[in-house]
C-alpha cells in the first residue's frame, strides 16, 4: 500500500518548521525540531485551521507554529524530496 505522502506531486510540498510545544514528544536526540520539513501546503493550512498535526516527508509529525526561514531544511525531507523531483524529471 503506498503512503499518502508518497503520491504527492512536488508542486503541493513546502517547508514548515515543527513548534515543539505543540508536538507530542519524540524519544530521539529532537534534531527534528531543529529543521524546516517538507509536508503538503493543503495539510499545513488545514493544520493552521483545525490544529490537526501534519507528516512531513521524513516521516515527523507536528502542528506547524514556526517560520520555516529561520532553521535550515531536514536532510532527511531533502534527499526525499531530491529524489521525487528526480523521479519525476525522469532521471
Amino acid at each position: 500500500m503506498m503512503h499518502a505522502l508518497q503520491s504527492a506531486v512536488l508542486s503541493d510540498l513546502e517547508t514548515v518548521t515543527p513548534d515543539p510545544l505543540l508536538d507530542d514528544p519524540i524519544l530521539d536526540d529532537g534534531d527534528h525540531d531543529r529543521f524546516s520539513h517538507y509536508a503538503r501546503k493543503s495539510d499545513i493550512v488545514e493544520s493552521a485551521v483545525t490544529g490537526k498535526p501534519v507528516v512531513a516527508l521524513c516521516g515527523k509529525v507536528w502542528v506547524p507554529g514556526r517560520n520555516p526561514d529561520r532553521f535550515p531544511v531536514c536532510p532527511t525531507c531533502r534527499d526525499i524530496y531530491e529524489k521525487r523531483k528526480a523521479d519525476e524529471l525522469g532521471a
